[in-house]
């Protein structure tokens, strides 16, 4: 199993949809929210994603798709 560290970052017109809960349903993605920063009109999420590495990146792309942006998380999100 692969682990991976990604921040999401969410336009106004995503705030409300499943992207996290479909992304692991989806992709059989284990998910875990680290740290978030939601309000009506912006959001970011910090994650860990555990699963195999291609359906991690398949997730990643899907997500991508949806018009999220994806980074990789700082140092301090992996070290809590």
């Amino acid at each position: 199993m692969a682990k991976k560290y990604v921040t999401f970052t969410y336009p106004r017109e995503l705030i409300k949809e499943p992207i996290i809960h479909n992304l692991g349903l989806q992709f059989n993605i284990v998910t875990n929210i680290l740290r978030a920063d939601i309000s009506p009109d912006r959001g970011w999420v910090a994650l860990e994603l555990e699963g195999d590495e291609s359906d991690i990146e398949q997730g990643i792309s899907w997500v991508t798709s949806k018009g999220v942006r994806v980074n990789p998380a700082g140092e301090e999100v992996r070290e809590g």
